[in-house]
């Protein structure tokens, strides 16, 4: 089974994210940061996967090596689905993660609990030299909470509270409660699963 990949993410918060969760589900996987020489991708996809794609294609023609990306989204039913695939440019193009959490707030003001109805969507793709892929997805309903609570994680963290987390946000749980709920680690595991079937 094939067990060298470049993340596509330059993303720090991210990058031990997936790695984690792919370690845990594959085993001993090498995952090769992504190389300094190759710059930012521009996601101007209109959906998850292209983003993801885009992404992961960039990087095997950069490498040559095999390549693992994602994309992920936060759809906030009161603001019919936004900010989506614009998740990490909600407030801006050179939006921090505290930009866009202030804005998610502003935008929400005033609307009672059983109007802040939300969920994350992570796609994660795997492309490989031939031009072979694997994707899939993961995804967690949840609420958008009035305050920014707990210091863990990253994003938008601090104010997503996912369903079948004890009412806590993810910012407010352990890496490893987190994962087992996640988008982000059920689109990886079910990666994970995918690669192992299709025998790396």
């Amino acid at each position: 089974m094939r067990r060298r990949y470049v993340l596509a993410t330059a993303n720090r918060d991210k990058a031990a994210e997936v790695r984690q969760i792919l370690a845990d589900a594959l085993g001993e996987v090498e995952l090769l940061p992504r190389p300094p020489g190759v710059p930012e991708v521009e996601e101007n996809g209109d959906t998850l996967e292209e983003n993801a794609r885009l992404k992961a294609v960039a990087l095997v023609e950069a490498t040559g090596e095999a390549a693992i990306a994602d994309d992920t989204g936060l759809e906030v039913d009161a603001l019919g689905g936004a900010p989506g695939v614009l998740a990490a440019r909600f407030a801006g193009e050179s939006a921090t993660y505290a930009d866009n959490v202030a804005k998610l707030l502003a935008e929400l003001a005033g609307l009672e609990a059983g109007r802040r109805s939300a969920r994350f969507r992570t796609v994660a793709l795997a492309r490989f030299p031939d031009g072979s892929e694997v994707v899939a997805s993961g995804l967690v309903d949840g609420r958008i909470s009035t305050e920014a609570r707990g210091c863990n994680g990253f994003g938008y963290d601090p104010v997503f509270v996912p369903d079948g987390g004890g009412e806590r946000t993810f910012a407010e749980m352990s890496a490893d409660d987190k994962h087992a709920i996640s988008h982000r680690g059920r689109a990886f595991r079910a990666l994970a699963a995918a690669l192992a079937g299709r025998g790396g």
